[in-house]
């Protein structure tokens, strides 16, 4: 079998030169070509096999076209409503947890504090119902021994300094028996003037000299006393005497 190139057949030019040999054409018999197609030059690009592609789908109708973009942003809305939703609801969950921090805290301060004025009171009364007993108890001692007011004027003179002049005792005037006879040798060693003072209490004395006032009131002592045990309820309090 020949090569195609050899069935050309090559056919000399006319004889003879010039511009006629020059414009010599010659037409390819249609046997001696094997296959041919018409060339487009916008065949280089692609753009006509492209235009062709487009031409070949089919074209879509306006209320389609509205479908598709409705569908394209109700998927749009969505997402970015889901994502806006998990942003509102991370913010809202840090925004209880905070208030949630703050009232807890604050409940458990007004329970601190509560607990404090709570325990603060029960004291309170612990000492006050402390202090009527011992009220009722001293009362009840005074009553019963009431020559002991000679011992309590025996300790006041006792607790002034010995270069103390001019030494008075005073002691209510039912006591003053008492202590003359329980606290005699004390006076006379002291030089003591013993008066009787309805001012001052029964159960108590006021001791008084050039130096100095020693308080041994029944007053003064159940202040010292009410004091150790945390209340400042007076001597009086319960029968206002």
């Amino acid at each position: 079998m020949s090569h195609p190139k050899e069935r050309i057949r090559q056919v000399p030019p006319p004889a003879g030169g010039g511009k006629s040999a020059a414009m010599y054409t010659r037409f390819i018999p249609r046997e001696e070509l094997s296959g041919f197609a018409a060339w487009n030059p916008g065949s280089l690009s692609g753009e006509e096999e492209a235009a062709a592609a487009a031409a070949a789908e089919p074209q879509k109708s306006p209320e389609e076209l509205l479908t598709e973009s409705l569908r394209a942003a109700r998927q749009g809305g969505y997402h970015d409503g889901y994502r806006d939703g998990l942003a509102a609801l991370d913010s809202f969950k840090q925004s209880f947890a905070q208030q949630a921090t703050a009232q807890m805290g604050a409940l458990v301060q007004s329970y601190g504090s509560q607990m404090d004025a709570l325990q603060q009171a029960m004291a309170t009364a612990l000492a006050n119902a402390a202090v009527s007993l011992a009220r009722q108890v001293v009362r009840g001692e005074l009553a019963a021994n009431p020559q002991q007011v000679a011992a309590v004027a025996q300790e006041a003179i006792e607790a002034l300094l010995l270069s103390a002049r001019h030494v008075t005792v005073r002691v209510h005037p039912d006591d003053q028996p008492l202590v003359a006879q329980g606290a005699q040798e004390i006076l006379a060693a002291r030089g003591a003037r013993l008066v009787g003072d309805a001012a001052v209490t029964r159960g108590g004395c006021v001791v008084e000299s050039d130096i100095g006032i020693v308080d041994a009131s029944i007053e003064a002592r159940w202040r010292r006393a009410a004091a150790a045990l945390g209340s400042e309820a007076p001597w009086s309090a319960e029968d206002g005497e």
